[in-house]
């Protein structure tokens, strides 16, 4: 009797060390999660990984001198139903593809419409601002919701929308009524496009909408088209004979604000190949001149770009009689987008043309070289009233 109990208990050890054993092999024999990078040319505020079960996106400059890194894990339903990940090991986790979404900024409108997706719009700080038609329907069907001020979003309407998610953009992270929203368990990402550096870097945040939307395919062919229009048109503007001065921007107060040779701005000029007066300079954000600094390298500038936000001579003419010595302004030479508005009041400029500027190129190749786009009409640029 006692034999036979030792050879079952010895039986069950061994068929006890053998599981185990088997299920160690079978751990070590288990595949490694596959990891991708998506494909990022020129944008660098942002990246996405895509792991077999799960994406992250990181943000990494979502304003000027950010002094870290922000991590979201995407997740579909089904992979959020059984996730076992440790919600403190990032900002927030967002369930793909976003079914309700508040932006901040028009700027943001173009990439849900680009996507195909601005159904899930259902609020927004400012609705005034959006010029889009399509997005207007939506709005004056109640579909998008007012949400007040970007700097003073209504948090009892946001948080009785209940959306998915809150894209937001600030200038240094300190939103309190971001930060209020977040605390109450609604996933807020700071997108940061107007942080980047050249038109084409900005354009391509589009692919971040594109992952919240599991529509990368599509975002990725919306920026190569943008993409390839623009840098045709940059290849257009080379073909000139003539490279026009450009003066930019006016005075506030006593101050004339001009872009940097460094900013988006400079290098639209620079790639629409015209002689932009301040190419060369490397200051952070934009230049900051006064009156006889300017006026002295810019009097006779061919080319008067975006004066502010004046759009008529006579508006010009009054808020600082010194405009009327530069070249510019007595051949008519004055260029402005605050005329091309949507039926609220909403700057196309300011919506659209970070999303195509493409659209921006082509308007300062045509206004710099109008010889070479005879038939193109203008989207934003039109000449001062």
């Amino acid at each position: 009797m006692l034999h036979k109990k030792i050879i079952f208990t010895t039986l069950l050890l061994s068929l006890f060390f053998w599981n185990c054993q088997e299920k160690k092999e079978q751990e070590i024999t288990l595949p490694e999660t596959s990891k991708t990078s998506l494909k990022i040319d020129y944008a660098t505020g942002f990246s996405i990984e895509e792991y077999d079960t799960y994406k992250i996106l990181t943000i990494s400059n979502p304003w000027p001198n950010a002094d870290k890194n922000y991590s979201y894990l995407l997740l579909t339903k089904e992979q959020a139903a059984v996730s076992t990940f440790n919600k403190d090991d990032y900002d927030g986790i967002v369930t793909i593809p976003v079914e309700k979404i508040v932006v901040t900024s028009t700027t943001h409108i173009p990439a849900l419409e680009l996507l195909e997706v601005e159904n899930s719009l259902i609020g927004f700080p400012g609705t005034d601002y959006i010029s889009s038609e399509r997005t207007r329907k939506l709005i004056d069907t109640g579909a998008v919701r007012e949400l007040g001020k970007n700097e003073g979003i209504n948090t009892e309407v946001l948080l009785e929308l209940n959306p998915n998610l809150v894209v937001g953009f600030g200038m240094d992270g300190s939103n309190k009524s971001l930060e209020t929203i977040r605390k109450s368990g609604i996933p807020v990402i700071y997108n940061g496009d107007w942080v980047e550096t050249s038109p084409l870097a900005k354009a391509e945040w589009i692919k971040f909408f594109g992952v919240l939307y599991n529509k990368s395919e599509q975002a990725e062919m919306v920026f190569k088209k943008i993409k390839n229009d623009y840098l045709e048109a940059k290849k257009l503007a080379q073909n000139a004979t003539t490279k026009p001065s450009v003066l930019s921007g006016a005075m506030h107060k006593d101050i004339w604000y001009l872009p940097s040779g460094t900013s988006p701005e400079a290098q639209l000029l620079k790639d629409a190949n015209v002689n932009y007066l301040w190419q060369e300079t490397d200051s952070k954000g934009s230049l900051a001149l006064n009156f006889e600094a300017v006026y002295e390298k810019a009097k006779d500038a061919d080319i008067w770009i975006s004066p502010s936000y004046y759009g008529t001579f006579d508006a010009l003419e009054k808020a600082n009689a010194h405009y009327t010595q530069f070249d510019a302004f007595k051949n008519k030479k004055i260029y402005s987008f605050v005329n091309t508005a949507g039926k609220t009041g909403g700057v196309t400029y300011y919506e659209i043309g970070t999303a195509r500027p493409d659209l921006v190129l082509k308007d300062l190749v045509k206004i710099a070289h109008p010889e070479l786009m005879k038939d193109y009409e203008s989207q934003f640029f039109k000449p001062l009233q």
